[in-house]
């Protein structure tokens, strides 16, 4: 499976700590970076995982931390969104996928469900987290309804992780080409998914993570929330 990593940003919520320096390259535990850290696990867990990482802002102090990927660049980082780093990218949207996020710290056990889902395509959700969410998520059934960060009534919040196959990774990449050439450069790659719902019926479901544990790095409570995931997960091994 292809594995496309998004970590072209400038974490400007996490300003002043990331204004020179990339999120993605903060140490989270045990002698690794954010991005390392995502790096290994899915090239433990999947061995024959052929990793992407769209890079931008300072993306020559993060390759070194990307062995055994194809980094691609965003050069429009600071103008655009990830729907344009996805675009850049788009030559791995001709095969089956998992999208991740680069701000996004999972554990061992998330990343292992992840890779084991066989519902696709899906997005992955946390029921849990119904307020002061970021990217949230409505669903109907088995279904997403929407999402969007607009939303003040929802499911639960999105977990920065989408899981396609082939088809709707084809399908994902034909309407990211068409946004891309409307115009619509910043916005977030998961608007995409919401207009093929929205305009062609697109049936995207939906796995609960909230027996897991993850985070999503915006803050400084959600670095210290990060690391104590990492030493409690060292203390089990």
């Amino acid at each position: 499976m292809n594995y496309v990593i998004l970590a072209a940003g400038e974490g400007k919520r996490m300003h002043p700590f990331t204004r020179n320096y990339p999120k993605c390259l903060i140490y989270i535990g045990n002698g690794e970076r954010v991005i390392q850290r995502m790096v290994r696990m899915i090239q433990m867990a999947d061995p024959s995982a052929n990793i992407y990482v769209v890079l931008g802002f300072k993306h020559h102090e993060i390759i070194p931390f990307t062995r055994g990927c194809h980094v691609v660049i965003n050069p429009f980082y600071s103008v655009t969104n990830s729907i344009a780093s996805l675009w850049f990218v788009q030559e791995a949207l001709n095969d089956s996928v998992t999208i991740i996020n680069g701000d996004i710290i999972v554990s061992e056990k998330l990343l292992k469900a992840v890779m084991h889902a066989d519902i696709l395509p899906t997005i992955f959700f946390d029921r849990t987290i119904k307020v002061d969410g970021d990217y949230n998520v409505q669903v109907n059934g088995n279904r997403v309804s929407i999402m969007s960060k607009e939303l003040d009534r929802y499911d639960g919040e999105y977990a920065g992780i989408t899981k396609l196959d082939k088809h709707s990774a084809m399908l994902l990449r034909k309407e990211i080409c068409s946004l891309i050439n409307d115009g619509s450069y910043n916005e977030w790659y998961e608007n995409a998914l919401v207009q093929m719902i929205l305009s062609a019926d697109f049936k995207l479901y939906h796995y609960d993570i909230s027996d897991y544990e993850w985070h999503e790095l915006d803050t400084v409570n959600d670095l210290l929330y990060a690391k104590e995931l990492i030493h409690k997960e060292g203390k089990e091994s």
